[in-house]
């Protein structure tokens, strides 16, 4: 773990490599996925059924690579009655907010006539990645399907690996509650591809979503194109500003909420409390040897955390704050709404003490998939908007034609388009 303070005279040169160090996917996969995906395009499923047996152990045929009912029902009833409450409540609070998150449509009427607005429209079909390594993430799969469902998705499809056939029954269940219509046992960059292309009896989807490793990820960056992709997603990240009102203990769990996603995950405490900066670091000590996950989230802290110490929050952190763009933004200060307001570039903020990161990535509503990698400088979460597309239309008529005709004919003849001034000219033809 790094430490830095804004008064070093070193201060703007490191900060600048902790900002550049996105620790982004190694790009060394890049030429093994694409020997995947031209693989799967070319041979089809017997290409994939052969790498899944390869990367997870299972053997998997055209007639048995689908979860059916009966097995998905029978996953489903093992789950705990508490469990299934606490996804039930999820998936409740989830939809609500999509809900309100649903595009209108519009139009106008100007004063040639010209009626002119857009509409939009679900996608037909979308597919949903659901990791099935290092843990089973039943979150992810109601975050990622049910904006789908909420946009009106007719199909919703699901690929999550099984290594060495297991089937995880609170994922099951979370497919159950966000309207999934069908489950594949399938994993990796050819599960994506089989997606993207239609490998019987997967079908073709228009928007493949879901996180994924580095492999996952790779194939969804290059079949964006082919298909619709939510983003190209990195190691997990947190930012927590916080004064001398925070505890350290609570800012310490809030931290090390992330570092425990990967090892390359990315934890960061912003203070001008010289103070809580001293007891946070000892707390993260103190935290990490009770932690089942202390492995992983030790190697994050000690590769990748950080703790920045600043004069003035108010005057110092929102450009940090932007600079850095994070995942996960937590404002831990008596009065946040400052901060608030002038913290332009987040994936999602969490205002006040009561407002740990894990609330948001379970109950709270808004969407836990977000931009890594310091992309929330130019993007945003998933939501509904994802699985939907804007169609503009217009319609002149008569009277809109004449106002706009003359204009519309000298732009073609300027770009030297004769045939896009002919087909106004035409029509003042008698």
């Amino acid at each position: 773990m790094q430490r830095l303070a804004t008064r070093d005279p070193d201060f703007e040169a490191r900060f600048a490599a902790l900002v550049a160090d996105t620790r982004e996917p190694d790009r060394g996969v890049s030429g093994q996925v694409a020997a995947i995906l031209e693989r799967v395009r070319r041979e089809g499923f017997a290409a994939v059924a052969d790498l899944t047996q390869k990367f997870d152990r299972v053997d998997v045929t055209a007639d048995s690579v689908e979860v059916r009912a009966p097995e998905r029902a029978a996953a489903i009833a093992r789950v705990p009655a508490e469990t299934r409450a606490a996804l039930e409540l999820a998936a409740s609070r989830i939809r609500a907010f999509h809900q309100a998150q649903r595009p209108a449509d519009g139009e106008q009427l100007d004063a040639t006539g010209v009626r002119a607005g857009w509409r939009w429209t679900a996608v037909e079909r979308a597919g949903l990645y659901v990791p099935g390594g290092r843990a089973a993430y039943p979150s992810s799969v109601l975050m990622n399907a049910i904006p789908a469902q909420v946009a009106g998705v007719d199909e919703l499809v699901m690929v999550t690996p099984t290594p060495d056939g297991r089937l995880n029954p609170l994922v099951m269940l979370a497919a159950e509650l966000a309207g999934v219509s069908r489950v594949f046992r399938l994993g990796g960059a050819q599960a994506v591809a089989a997606l993207a292309y239609g490998v019987a009896p997967l079908p073709r989807c228009d928007v493949i979503v879901g996180p994924g490793n580095a492999w996952v990820a790779e194939a969804k960056r290059q079949l964006y194109g082919t298909v619709g992709i939510d983003m190209v997603a990195g190691p997990s990240e947190i930012l927590v500003i916080a004064d001398a009102s925070a505890r350290a203990d609570w800012i310490a769990a809030d931290l090390l909420s992330q570092a425990e996603h990967d090892p390359v995950a990315q934890s960061i405490l912003l203070t001008d409390s010289p103070t809580l900066a001293d007891a946070v670091a000892a707390e993260v000590e103190r935290l990490l040897p009770t932690l089942a996950t202390e492995p992983v989230a030790r190697d994050s802290w000690e590769a990748h955390g950080a703790i920045l110490l600043v004069e003035d929050l108010l005057a110092e952190a929102p450009a940090l704050a932007n600079a850095l763009a994070a995942e996960h933004v937590e404002l831990v200060v008596a009065d946040p709404a400052p901060l608030f307001r002038a913290i332009r570039h987040a994936g999602s903020i969490f205002i006040g003490a009561h407002t740990p990161e894990p609330i948001g990535d379970y109950v709270g509503g808004p969407n836990h998939v977000l931009p890594t990698g310091r992309r929330a400088r130019f993007s945003g979460g998933l939501g509904v908007h994802h699985f939907m597309k804007r169609t503009t239309f217009l319609e002149a008529g008569a009277a809109g034609f004449s106002a706009l005709a003359e204009a519309t004919a000298t732009l073609a003849d300027a770009e030297g388009l004769a045939a896009h001034a002919l087909a106004v000219r035409i029509r003042r033809t008698p």
